[in-house]
């Protein structure tokens, strides 16, 4: 599943750069969702199948919070990612006329550069929190890759201020991005609905 995960990936990036079809803003923000898929994966699965292999199940601290880091990264490109690309499917379908106007070379990079911007500060500010806690002796984590919230859990130091950020992020990789794909796509079906023919509903669907 992970290679099959990967070569999936990869190859969505590849028809993209090889086709100039393709290199269209919707195509772009696919192949950056492509990229931040294969590395999400790659945070956890090669070292949970490294530890199969070998039955060998530890981390040392710096590889957890590394991994930690990594994982929290791509998870976050995904979340956002997949908001710009309800924006991109939003703006083409309601304001078809204006949409290379709206979402120009420019703007696409920009919402790119702000995605990673964004995942990259929120991954830094949730492991560095994690850095600062103290470990009272060898923990055990009941997952197969580190969980920020178990590690917090199995720390001797007070995870107050921890719990008030990671309840922050939740919120706001979580909540925020779902109430954007769920707003552009409703305005989404309700424009489509507005559609009379059903050739144009089909080719707004298509889009």
């Amino acid at each position: 599943m992970y290679l099959i995960t990967v070569f999936g990936n990869l190859l969505i990036i590849l028809a993209v750069s090889s086709d100039s079809h393709l290199h269209t803003p919707m195509y772009l923000f696919l192949t950056n969702l492509s990229f931040a898929d294969i590395c999400f994966t790659s945070t956890t699965v090669p070292k949970m199948l490294w530890n199969i292999q070998t039955q060998i199940k530890f981390i040392t601290y710096v590889c957890c919070i590394t991994q930690m880091y990594f994982y929290l990264l791509f998870a976050g490109w995904d979340d956002f990612l997949l908001t710009v690309m309800a924006y991109d499917r939003f703006v083409a379908i309601c304001h078809p006329l204006h949409y290379t106007v709206i979402v120009n070379p420019w703007l696409c990079a920009l919402l790119v550069l702000v995605v990673w911007v964004m995942g990259a500060l929120n991954s830094l500010l949730q492991s560095l929190m994690v850095w600062r806690l103290s470990f009272c002796r060898e923990v055990e984590i009941s997952n197969f890759f580190c969980d920020m919230k178990q590690v917090v859990q199995l720390s001797c130091s007070d995870t107050f201020l921890n719990d008030i950020v990671m309840y922050f992020s939740a919120l706001l990789l979580g909540a925020g991005p779902l109430i954007g794909v769920i707003y552009s796509y409703s305005k989404i079906v309700s424009s489509i609905r507005r559609i009379s023919s059903a050739q144009g509903k089909y080719k707004a669907f298509s889009t």
